[in-house]
């Protein structure tokens, strides 16, 4: 970025104060200069990503539909995605440890780390591998057992086939939470590229290892399919952190250690948030068990599809805005941490807000589009539009409370965000029990909504006491943005039915339909944003102006 960039974001930054705050360092301004124009770059990488794992779905749903099989690896896959992406994910406890402690830790990130970091990270490795080892043998030697627990009130053939579903795919446990631990060193020495493409070696796995075989009645080639994508996604991760000084050397250095201490700090309480979140799906598990066959496929594709926009939303802003917060935070610039907390949520809100009108409108026209073949029917697309429409509720509080959650952990505090999820399981199950007996699995999907609402607002009002963040600004223009989303939202609803009445439905009339009410709902979102002057609209619009100007220099 040269000085012109630089100047321009120094200029915006300055704008956006208000009268009670003061201005930004000089290294809170040069921390936060590549900040959006990595997550541009990051947005692009992921994107990419998740339009693999939309294949992957495709694929998918053509050979197994909503049924018996797909339900049977779907309950099975919940455990090893505990590791893959609940733990060891981009944005996971192990991530999060280590990029909260190793970005102190390192000042000269063009050098090799010293022998003490590369000490630590090899005595974190070989805690993890020892850790995750075991749990891997005991999905592989107690599958059954293990799924009996979660599978309430389904058949004997789904126990069963669940069952051997998770003994192929118990590799893929270890897998993931040494992953956790080298996204975490990639991220902090800015290395955003790896960490972000690596999962669609998951999904490619699962889409060739089908459409050599053709599928299978069992799903057990899905199963494998699955392994075989985590072992990819392993091996294209080891170079790039081998070629940073960390090649492994197995370390027990396990009670001396006072940084490994430090990072055992955040990881159990994180660690056990992160469970106990999971434990929430686990929970849905247990409800849908009952329900009619191919429920809990519905609901695992619709919050893949709710993921879809948002997870890319979530990981462009947030894995690179939380190193920055780590690094804020140890030198003690408040200011500098509420101006990004300010603008990074912000930002998520404004682009979160037209990602949902866009999905209340075109959910089961996309759905059709893209799912409806083979053994997933009409009847499939209907159930799974539903259950969007109650999970899509959650954006909101859902981009907050991820973001919240960050700052906790970049505070070293990750037993509140725990605490919470504790109260999140208990209401969740309270819930449940509620809203799943007269609404079925939508009954699910609400509740989820209501949990997120629940731990967004807890969060809120908890991080107050660590710093003062300045809500009432925050709330002004989120006030405004949904005004503008409510204007999109009608704006693109009677465009769609407009084009419903005199356009039939094929697969290219679909895709133009899709883009013109898209498309419509973006024009009236951003004039509406513009005429309320969004501070985040005007941030966009002004470095869209200034890169244009160096790049016609």
């Amino acid at each position: 970025m040269d000085n012109k960039d630089l100047e321009s974001l120094k200029c915006n930054n300055d704008a956006a104060f208000t009268a009670d705050e003061k201005p930004l360092t000089t290294d809170a301004k040069t921390e936060g200069t590549g900040l959006f124009k990595a997550a541009w770059w990051i947005a692009v990488i992921i994107l990419l990503s998740k339009v693999a794992g939309f294949l992957r779905d495709i694929v998918v749903a053509n050979y197994y539909g909503a049924g018996i099989v797909s339900d049977a690896y779907f309950y099975a896959y919940q455990i090893p995605a505990l590791a893959l992406v609940i733990l060891g994910g981009v944005g996971g406890p192990f991530h999060s440890a280590t990029v909260a402690v190793f970005s102190k830790l390192i000042t000269d990130f063009k050098s090799k780390p010293d022998f003490q970091v590369k000490k630590l990270f090899n005595t974190f490795e070989t805690f993890t591998m020892l850790m995750f080892a075991l749990v891997s043998l005991l999905c592989f030697f107690f599958p059954v057992q293990i799924m009996s627990v979660i599978i309430n009130e389904g058949s004997q053939e789904l126990l069963n086939l669940a069952a051997s579903h998770l003994k192929i795919m118990s590799p893929v446990v270890f897998i993931g939470a040494v992953m956790g631990l080298y996204y975490g060193i990639l991220v902090t020495y800015k290395k955003f590229l790896l960490p972000n493409i690596s999962p669609s070696m998951l999904s490619l796995g699962i889409i060739a290892v089908l459409l050599i075989s053709k599928g299978d009645k069992t799903g057990y080639l899905l199963a494998l399919g699955t392994t075989f994508g985590a072992i990819l996604q392993l091996l294209i991760q080891a170079p790039a952190v081998i070629r940073l000084g960390y090649a492994f050397r197995p370390s027990f250095d396990f009670f001396k250690n006072k940084n490994f201490n430090e990072i055992l700090e955040l990881l159990f309480p994180a660690f056990l948030s992160s469970t106990i979140g999971q434990l929430g799906v686990y929970v849905d598990m247990f409800f849908s068990s009952g329900l009619k066959e191919g429920s809990w496929t519905a609901y695992g594709y619709a919050n893949r599809i709710f993921q879809f926009p948002v997870g890319m939303l979530l990981t462009a802003i947030l894995v690179p805005l939380f190193p920055l917060f780590s690094r804020l935070v140890a030198k003690k610039d408040e200011d500098g941490v509420r101006h990004y907390f300010q603008k990074g949520v912000g930002t998520l809100i404004f682009v979160g807000t037209y990602l949902m009108t866009v999905i209340f409108v075109i959910r089961t026209d996309a759905i059709r589009l893209a799912l409806q073949r083979g053994a997933f029917d009409n009847e499939a697309t209907l159930v799974v539009s539903e259950i969007l429409f109650y999970i899509t509720l959650s954006i909101i509080p859902y981009v907050f409370r991820d973001s919240a959650t960050r700052l906790f952990y970049s505070f070293n505090d990750s037993k509140t965000p725990f605490m919470i999820a504790i109260a999140c399981i208990v209401l969740k199950c309270v819930l449940n029990l509620i809203l799943v007996k007269p609404f079925g699995i939508n009954g699910i999907g609400l509740s989820t909504t209501l949990v997120t609402l629940f731990n967004a607002v807890s969060l809120g009002i908890l991080l107050r006491k660590k710093i003062r963040i300045g809500y009432t600004r925050l709330l002004k223009n989120a006030a405004k943005i949904l005004a503008a989303g409510a204007l999109a939202f009608a704006g693109g609803y009677f465009t769609s039915l407009i084009f419903t009445n005199f356009v039939g439905w094929n697969f290219v009339t679909g895709i133009i339909k899709l883009a013109f009410v898209s498309g419509v709902m973006l024009l009236i979102y951003a004039v509406c944003a513009y005429f309320t002057r969004i501070e985040y609209l005007d941030d966009l619009i002004e470095r869209i102006k200034n890169r244009g100007k160096v790049h016609a220099e």
